[in-house]
């Protein structure tokens, strides 16, 4: 177990009888007690026993790093299998065969509030590996139109130090408003992924549009942030927020979050290389925040923030079952505000939620969980 602390801490875990009821009846008459004896016997009826109720099988869940403040974003590297997690307070690296440590990989960002009924601090939102040595990490601590995407040059070995927020190697954006094509400054980036030579990231500064902003990659170097795919304007719901790729890399893969206080209106999408919609389902959750497939048995899993009070008990971690026009959530864990989601190459699931269910008095109460290999 990894308590986090600045500087890093090490921390372990330590993690109707019945009886029947006879009820007493008259003793029959003599003559009613002959009949009876006569009577032949009537065979009972044998009913068919009652089948339990089918219950997912119980994966071994641990929580491996606490004290997060509001961890939103979590990356694996294919290589080292090191866990990139981004929180209000920075971009951190675990390895997770030292288990008792976590680095700070980059600090010093900014801090902005975000949501409606309840709001919180957030910084970095999300984290994305670009080969394997590049970090993507959309930012969320500014204001609209002052948002940016950074990019950082990584190495193998664990930081010795962290680097400063602006010690980048790229910096996306910002967006800002811009009347002659009708839309807003751009904000708060969410979610990054690589596909087609193309980085695309989640937006939610814009509300009438519900951008996915995109920048080509060229000569190894990524292009101008540019919003690309209008998902409110296809989907007519609010916020693109999770977002992966197919397995096979024939299509993107989106959660639109939609409102926060509308429970189950949440939606999963897909959309070709060319940006057209080609799929919309209704995903009955009620706020997706993370998507990801099993290396293993390329199955969808997602994570449902459930942000309302009324309806937090709700999140967790699902798997969607698609069948024709139609999207079934199997709910696989409860969690408290779970944010995102990413497998390492032998199928182990890495977790981000901002509450953990451990009681850390003043210290914050967000973590990683791990979740062994079986998905």
């Amino acid at each position: 177990m990894c308590r986090l602390s600045v500087p890093p801490t090490v921390a372990l875990l330590a993690f109707l009888a019945c009886a029947p009821f006879a009820m007493a009846q008259d003793a029959p008459k003599a003559e009613e007690k002959k009949a009876a004896e006569e009577k032949p016997a009537e065979k009972a009826e044998e009913k068919p026993a009652e089948k339990a109720p089918e219950k997912p099988a119980e994966l071994p869940t641990k929580l491996v790093v606490k004290h997060l403040e509001n961890p939103s974003g979590v990356a694996v590297h294919p290589g080292t299998g090191h866990v990139f997690i981004t929180s209000r307070q920075g971009v951190f690296r675990w390895p997770p065969k030292m288990m008792s440590k976590i680095y700070l990989e980059v600090d010093g960002f900014p801090t902005d509030e975000y949501g409606k009924g309840p709001k919180y601090n957030i910084g970095p939102l999300g984290v994305t590996l670009w080969g394997t040595d590049r970090l993507i990490v959309p930012d969320g601590s500014k204001p609209d139109g002052e948002e940016i995407v950074r990019i950082y040059k990584i190495a193998d070995d664990l930081p010795a130090k962290p680097r400063k927020a602006d010690e980048t190697e790229f910096v996306l954006g910002p967006i800002k408003g811009n009347p002659e094509i009708n839309y807003k400054g751009e904000g708060n980036y969410y979610a990054a992924a690589v596909w087609n030579d193309t980085i695309y990231v989640t937006a939610n500064g814009d509300d009438t549009k519900g951008w996915i902003v995109t920048s080509k990659i060229a000569d190894g170097k990524p292009g101008e942030l540019t919003p690309a795919i209008a998902t409110k304007e296809a989907t007519q719901v609010d916020a693109p927020v999770a977002i992966t790729v197919t397995p096979d890399g024939s299509s993107l893969v989106v959660g639109q979050m939609g409102e926060v206080s509308v429970p189950g209106d949440s939606l999963l999408t897909f959309y070709d290389k060319e940006g057209k919609l080609t799929k919309n389902f209704k995903s009955k959750l009620n706020d997706i925040t993370g998507l990801a497939y099993s290396p293993k048995t390329g199955k969808l899993y997602a994570t449902d923030f459930a942000w309302a009070e009324e309806i937090k008990a709700n999140g967790g971690l699902f798997e969607l079952v698609i069948e024709g026009e139609e999207v079934t959530p199997k709910k696989i864990l409860s969690l408290d505000r779970p944010t995102a989601l990413a497998f390492d190459k032998d199928g182990t699931l890495y977790i981000t939620v901002f509450g953990t269910g451990v009681d850390t008095g003043d210290k914050p109460t967000g973590g990683l969980l791990k979740v062994e290999p079986g998905l």
